[in-house]
């Protein structure tokens, strides 16, 4: 047998760039697959055949397509614990090796947490780590396992099983997923094939510069090699054929004239090598340059860059960590378009699919091994984090977005082990630092949040969670200052806040006067939690959007006050699954996304906008805002994010006037009136122009002046969509009748009958459990006939319902 780690991924079309490829003989194994949730007796249950004359089968198997994860829903169903345990896949392959002698191998993209693979009845191979890329050659046993039909049996099992020897810790805050959510591809290659290629592009004068290129074979070969180099335009720049007799092989030239790839212009340079055994290899790479200057900023190609970031987690609402590649691309247009230039991929390995398009679309990355929390295991769980690191580094080598390898995060977080010795911790961080370094001298070591290590690693981010877990968030660049004057290299990662997507607030600053103030903005132990502890926005705020926005809007314009910045990157995209926060508004859900679950925008995505694109745009805060309150006659905040020079508000028709930007203004840069509101239906629209281009927005909302008390009542109704689908809305009333735009009350949505709620999806409008947006809430139902009955309870309230009858 034998098993090699590979970098293998597919290109597509659209924004991602031609994708590193070792072999043009490949396919998906998407289709045709059947999965079972527990275990098996052994292989044999899985591959006997059906019992002559009779369907009956035991245990039952689901047709499933890949990528497939096994916490799809229960991930975030507030009534139970996500299943881990082990998970059974099987489909039949057809063979068709074009290469004589050739070898076939199954090359995994990621499959959570420990795999075994089958052919036939025999153990082909295994894998522990649920994040890493990894091969199994099965050549030498398909003949034994080839079926009457000509195919072969092909059984895989997961497991992501609690286990303390692994990485990363459950006691993590996000979900140690199961499954096969990652691409898994048949490949096909000759005998003797390329294993490996590092590419080290290198700019040696203003506009020239060198490529070495290392090439490492599966076994020593004798044989010609044709290297191709295209620019960006898909013009040849360079070719030459080389002769190899070993199984790795070096070759250096030089390029006279380059295009440097950058976040704005991110120019990639194809590479091809083909063999005489017929072997296609293809990659991109990039020409650029980056310094994190001691106590100071951080530069791209000799200019400094104000490193605009963001985080990512493998989740998505109905998949869990099974996105496809189109949810993948989706999901990092949106990032881009939103400004980003950098992403901290957390806190483990992501699909090479998210690297290429942090290539072609011009986004630095900072990617880390999942050794998260916990403590410090035994040499099994160390032997783990360094073959982690090894494959990552080697998965991801060619990469130009690629600046700092992580090596942690949060490892002063006890809990796994009796033992919790920092001197231990160290010693292997450092170990970790020097393999990171012999592995690639050319890119930075990262952690954050571990400051017995902070000397250890290159780059050092501490917690510093201003206005949310601690202090308030004016305290936010003297925090950050006092933190970059402890280390060399300083970066802020991790930085915002929650915000309940459709929760607003006329006052969003109350109770803020209880918060302690100059001591510490950090995150500590417990701060998470909705209970206990000193007085925090984390767990006596209300979660709403508006706060959120403020809050943002606040760092975002002191980091442009800030010269000696490298950068920071907000906690996180988008909200994902996390099995340590059940008490949340939307239970099992980490909310301090600026879009949701399934892709979504919050309010908080446009002020990011407004300071990090160019591209004009103009939003008017509160599109999920469809009631506002107040006295007759009071004015209230109207704000306008907006990155125009100039803005005009109007009200029904008015103008109230035009308004400039300034960066120095809070809160939306001086782009705020003080709206007086008619009673009823009011419609705003906001112009701006930016080089004689005009863009507007408009929204119409509702301006309550009755005062209402305590909620009494809930009223359920349905609102029909199409034939098939209705919302279920609920509204929270006083006695009086009265709307209560304050109630936050959890509500619990069910149903029964011709009829299923579309729910454990981790959004405001997908969960059977969630809290109220200013005394409101909805879920979809999806139908199948007309004879049904939905529920909706709170507790202290009566629960409300909804019957259909046909």
């Amino acid at each position: 047998m034998k098993q090699w780690m590979l970098i293998l991924v597919f290109c597509v079309a659209g924004n991602l760039a031609q994708a590193q490829t070792l072999s043009h003989k490949s396919t998906r194994l998407t289709q045709n697959w059947q999965f079972i949730q527990q275990d098996l007796g052994g292989i044999w249950e899985a591959i006997r055949p059906a019992k002559a004359g009779s369907p009956e089968t035991v245990p039952i198997w689901t047709d499933i397509s890949l990528p497939h994860c096994f916490n799809a829903t229960d991930a975030v169903n507030p009534y139970v614990n996500y299943y881990q345990g082990p998970g059974w896949y099987r489909t039949l392959l057809e063979i068709n090796n074009p290469y004589k002698n050739g070898r076939t191998l199954l090359h995994f993209e990621g499959a959570g947490q420990k795999t075994e693979v089958y052919v036939g009845s025999k153990n082909a191979g295994s894998h522990v780590g649920g994040y890493d890329e990894w091969t199994v050659d099965i050549t030498d046993f398909i003949e034994a396992a080839l079926t009457e039909d000509g195919r072969i049996p092909l059984t895989i099992r997961c497991d992501n099983s609690r286990d303390l020897e692994m990485i990363p810790s459950d006691l993590s805050d996000f979900n140690f997923y199961g499954g096969l959510y990652r691409y898994l591809n048949l490949v096909y290659f000759p005998e003797t094939y390329i294993q490996q290629v590092h590419i080290h592009p290198e700019i040696t004068g203003k506009k020239s510069g060198e490529v070495k290129v290392e090439i490492s074979f599966s076994e020593p070969v004798a044989g010609d090699l044709t290297i191709t180099v295209k620019n960006v335009q898909n013009k040849t720049v360079y070719t030459t054929k080389l002769n190899s007799t070993s199984s790795k092989v070096e070759h250096n030239f030089q390029l006279k004239t380059i295009d440097k790839w950058s976040t704005d212009i991110p120019n990639l340079y194809s590479l091809e090598i083909t063999t005489n055994a017929g072997q296609l290899y293809s990659d991109k790479f990039g020409f650029r340059e980056f310094k994190f200057e001691k106590n100071g900023p951080f530069y791209l190609n000799g200019e400094r860059l104000l490193i605009r970031g963001t985080h990512r987690h493998e989740d998505h609402a109905g998949v869990a960590a099974a996105m496809t590649e189109e949810m993948i691309r989706t999901e990092m247009q949106l990032m881009k378009d939103m400004g980003v230039n950098f992403i901290r991929l957390g806190h483990y390995q992501q699909s090479r699919i998210v690297l290429n398009l942090c290539d072609s679309l011009g986004i630095l990355v900072w990617e880390e091994i999942p050794w998260c929390r916990g403590g410090l295991g035994g040499e099994t769980y160390k032997e783990q984090a360094r073959r982690m690191l090894t494959n990552m580094v080697n998965q991801h080598y060619n990469h130009p977005s690629v600046i700092v390898w992580g090596l942690g995060n949060e490892n002063d977080w006890p809990g796994d082990f009796p033992e919790f010795d920092e001197t231990k911790i160290q010693e292997f961080m450092k170990e970790l630092h020097e393999l990171a370094h012999n592995l690639d001298a050319t890119r930075k070591t990262g952690i954050r949040r571990c400051d017995f290590c902070k000397h250890i690693v290159d780059v050092y981010s501490p917690s510093i969670w201003a206005g949310w877990y601690r202090g308030i968030f004016t305290e936010y660049k003297e925090s950050s200052l006092k933190e970059m004057e402890k280390v060399d290299h300083f970066f802020h990662m991790e930085w915002g806040g929650s915000s309940h997507a459709g929760r607003h607030d006329e006052d969003p600053d109350k109770g803020l006067e209880f918060i302690e103030t100059g001591k510490g903005t950090d995150e500590r132990a417990g701060d998470a939690s909705l209970i206990g502890g000193t007085a925090r926005v984390s767990r006596d705020g209300n979660w709403s959007e508006t706060y959120i926005c403020n809050l943002f809007d606040w760092h975002l314009k002191e980091q442009l006050t800030m010269p000696w910045l490298t950068g920071a990157a907000q906690w996180a995209f988008k909200d994902f699954s996390t099995p340590v926060r059940p008490e949340n508004p939307i239970p099992y859900m980490n909310q301090k996304g600026v879009i949701q679950r399934d892709f979504t925008k919050k309010e908080s995505y446009f002020v990011f906008q407004s300071y990090w694109t160019d591209k004009p745009m103009v939003h008017i805060y509160g599109h999920n805002w469809p009631v506002r309150w107040g006295n007759p006659g009071e004015k209230r905040m109207v704000k306008v994010y907006s990155n125009c020079t100039k803005v005009e508000l109007f009200l029904n028709g008015k103008s109230l006037g035009v308004k400039q930007r300034d960066t120095g203004i809070f809160p939306a840069c001086g782009l705020f009136w003080n709206v007086e509101f008619e009673k009823g239906a009011n419609t705003l629209r906001a112009v701006a122009k930016a080089n004689k281009l005009e863009v507007r927005d408009e929204i119409e909302l509702i301006y309550q002046t009755e005062k209402w008390g305590t909620p009494e009542r809930l009223i359920l109704k349905e609102i029909e969509i199409d034939e098939n689908t209705s919302w279920l809305e609920v509204t929270a009333l006083d006695k009086n009748g009265v709307l209560c735009l304050d109630a936050n009350n959890f509500v619990e949505f069910s149903a029964a009958g011709d009829v299923e709620l579309i729910q454990h999806q981790g959004t405001v409008t997908g969960s059977q459990r969630v809290g109220l947006c200013n005394g409101m809430a909805k879920i979809k139902i999806k139908k199948s006939g007309s004879s049904y009955v939905a529920f909706v309870k709170s507790e202290g309230l009566k629960t409300a319902v909804v019957t259909h009858e046909n």
